[in-house]
Formats: structure tokens, sequence, C-alpha cells
């Protein structure tokens, strides 16, 4: 009954997130394309620089929108609602393909590569530089009583704690069930499911004892966390990557040029200072990625005029 209750919540919720979305070829929704986040702070800077790379070295007009995951904003891309989004290549290739899980960087680059190229019509475009893998996180305080570095050091300290992770995490192939079964983790009551936003106060307030974030969090060192290390190498590579409607590219060959800019161009320091600019000092997205792109010398809006 709760999987099919779970199952109903996110087909309703897919529904409701296409359907909320007006088609990027209308230009109804105030851009000549629309570009997308997965509904999180570092999805959100992510797709502010696109939009900001984009209108900065072409003529074009670009609608921001905010979606609620990987499953809702893949269906509106394949469904010409947006053209544009990063996405991370283990989820891609687990969640979206449905393909085992792979540690390879290349090899899962190049099979998403040519899977989405032919299933989807979708390109799949050079990596930002960076990799934003699930991170499992303790108190620091618990990390040094009991001297904990990894994961499989943790499994014998599970049984007395309480997992807290989101509905993503919970659900998808290649995150807590697999990783479960791989490192033997047992807790004293069954993990919650809670929501992104409220997970690193749950752990801060001892609700909880881990929970699941992302490598790239700005509040991991700010609050005093560890992230444990996947010493079996469990999760695979979550390269940040711009995917880009092939109809789009056709129609607006500009786009491709203004993106290809942005390969290599993120650390995954510089991901973590971003997000903790919005995250713990509460600035502005535009404005973090307007400063960020004048810092990496890339165009503006006034190069391009001149």
């Amino acid at each position: 009954m709760k999987r099919f209750f779970a199952f109903f919540l996110l087909t309703f919720a897919l529904v409701l997130g296409i359907a909320s979305c007006n088609p990027s070829t209308s230009g109804g929704g105030g851009g000549d394309i629309a570009v997308a986040s997965k509904g999180f702070t570092e999805q959100d800077i992510l797709s502010e620089l696109l939009a900001q790379q984009i209108e900065a070295t072409t003529n074009l007009k670009v609608q921001r929108l905010r979606f609620t995951s990987a499953l809702v904003t893949h269906q509106a891309i394949t469904a010409g609602k947006i053209d544009a989004y990063v996405e991370y290549t283990g989820t891609a290739f687990t969640v979206i393909l449905k393909q085992k899980a792979i540690n390879d960087p290349k090899e899962v680059y190049q099979r998403l590569k040519e899977a989405y190229a032919q299933q989807f019509n979708l390109e799949v475009m050079e990596s930002l530089g960076f990799e934003n893998t699930f991170a499992m996180i303790i108190r620091g305080e618990d990390a040094n009583r009991y001297n904990i570095k990894t994961l499989s050091e943790a499994a014998q300290y599970t049984p007395q704690w309480r997992g807290g992770f989101g509905y993503e995490f919970i659900e998808r192939e290649d995150g807590f069930p697999g990783l479960s079964k791989s490192y033997g983790l047992r807790f004293a009551k069954s993990p919650r499911i809670m929501d992104l936003g409220l997970i690193y106060r749950a752990i801060l307030q001892k609700q909880v004892d881990m929970i699941n974030g992302n490598s790239t969090d700005g509040q991991i060192s700010r609050l005093g966390l560890v992230v444990l290390k996947d010493d079996r190498q469990y999760f695979p590579p979550y390269q940040a990557t711009p995917i880009l409607r092939k109809e789009t590219l056709q129609k607006y060959p500009e786009v491709r040029k203004a993106i290809a800019q942005l390969g290599g161009r993120i650390s995954a320091d510089e991901m973590r200072q971003l997000n903790y600019l919005v995250e713990g000092e509460l600035r502005d997205v535009k404005e973090v990625v307007s400063e960020f792109r004048k810092a990496k010398g890339l165009a503006s809006r006034q190069d391009v005029k001149t």
C-alpha cells in the first residue's frame, strides 16, 4: 500500500509538473527558450548560469522554470516543455535509462550521450567540470567519538542510529536500497523520509544521526558535519552536465556555442562556495551567478554588443 501511495504521488507530481509549464516554443512563458532547475539550491544556481550565459552571448530571452525532481524535469524536456537543464550523469544513467550503476566516468558519459541522442533526441554536452555525488553525512562529534571515516566503519554503529533520507534517495536504484545492502546498514528504526530542505536541521537537532546530502552542499563544512567515504565505491559518477534538445540547437545554433563555453569551468570547491553564498549568506542567486561569470571572464552582454 505504501509503495502504491508513493507511486500515485510521484505520478501526480509528474502530471502537475509538466502541465504547469508552457511549451518553450510558444513564447507564451516570456522567453524564446526555457531552462529548468530540478528544485534545489545547486540546480537553481546552475540553471541561472545557463540562462545568463545564453542571454549574455545571444539575442535570445530565457524563461526560467523550476521543477521537483530528475523524473519530472526529464519528462518536461522530452515533452518539449523546456529546452535545457543540468543533469548528473549517474542520475541520468540509473534513474532515466534504468541501467545498472558502473564506476567508470568516461564509459557512463559515452553511453549516456549515445542513448540520449537515440532515445530522446537530446544532446549531452561537456561536463561543467565537477561531480556532485551522494554524500552520507554524520555529525562531526560522532565521527570524532567513534573515529569513523568510512561507510564501512559506520555500519557497526548504525543499529544505534536513525537515518533521515530524501524520498528520491529512498526509492531510486542507486540510492538507499542498494547502499544498505552493499554496506550492511541497519538502523534502530526505519529511516525517516524527509524533505531535503529540513534534513540538515534534523541532524543538527539530533532527530536523526545519518542523512543523505550532496558532496557539494555548502552546509557540510559550515555546520561541522562529516562526509563518510564511500570506500566500496558504491555510487556511480555524477558529473554535472548540461542536457539540451537537439531541435533547440538546430533552431538556435548559437546556444551550443554559448553552453560549450561553460565546459570544465566549475570545480567542486567552487560549486560548494556558490551553494554556501546562496544558502549560508542568503545571497540572491542571480547576483551570485553574475559575479561568478565575471570572475571567470565569461562574456557579458556588453562584450557581445561591442
